[in-house]
């Protein structure tokens, strides 16, 4: 379970996020429970509570760069809330599971098509060059990829640890897959703030991590 002061820090954030939605304060404090218990589940070792602390964190940060700021918080919150290693319908199902509780609290429309649209980007991790929005819920998700040494490896293992099914060989080559396709990249990052403070980081912290792979 996640340490009582993450959780007070969230739920703070929870009701501040809310809050310019005039949601009803009992039914906002009721759905927070479900997203925690979403997010401490068995089997979850990085998409955790402290990696939404951590986006939430970065999109603070980056919050110059956004249209709609509520969505992108929304859609932090909810961008992971269904998350199975085995499945590849997650980023669907988290968006119909955020789309049916932010209805029941009463958010416009509007936010919760936006919100939606969100979460279905970080599927592939590609954005329009127009959707700012986007690029930087993009960009907090990806934010553990510029953290030092340390924090790196243990992302990495936590990684692992949610792939455990997965045969050490067929993990290293689709790892490697995957670690491949953002080096192919022209950018990791969308916004110019994580293109030029984190993008060498990321980069550096990938090829080092395939080299690791490579050599067992």
């Amino acid at each position: 379970m996640p340490t009582e002061n993450l959780t007070h820090t969230l739920f703070s954030n929870w009701q501040h996020t809310l809050q310019p939605f005039g949601v009803d304060q009992v039914a906002a404090d009721k759905a927070f429970n479900p997203l925690v218990a979403a997010y401490s589940t068995p089997g979850r070792y990085y998409h955790t509570l402290k990696h939404i602390e951590r986006i939430l964190s970065t999109i603070e940060i980056l919050q110059g760069y956004t249209n709609n700021l509520a969505a992108v918080q929304l859609a932090a919150w909810f961008h992971d809330v269904v998350y199975d290693s085995q499945a590849q319908d997650n980023e669907e199902r988290s968006a119909d599971y955020a789309s049916e509780l932010l209805s029941n609290l009463g958010i416009p429309e509007t936010i919760i098509t936006t919100v939606i649209r969100l979460i279905l980007n970080t599927k592939d991790h590609q954005a329009a060059a127009n959707d700012y929005d986007s690029q930087v819920l993009l960009d907090a998700d990806l934010g553990i990829l510029a953290t030092d040494p340390v924090q790196y490896q243990e992302y990495t293992h936590a990684i692992r640890q949610e792939y455990a099914w997965v045969a050490e060989e067929d993990y290293i080559r689709g790892r490697q897959q995957v670690l491949e396709g953002f080096l192919k990249r022209s950018r990791i990052y969308f916004t110019p703030l994580m293109l030029e403070f984190a993008e060498p980081s990321a980069r550096g912290n990938i090829q080092g991590e395939i080299q690791s792979l490579l050599s067992g």
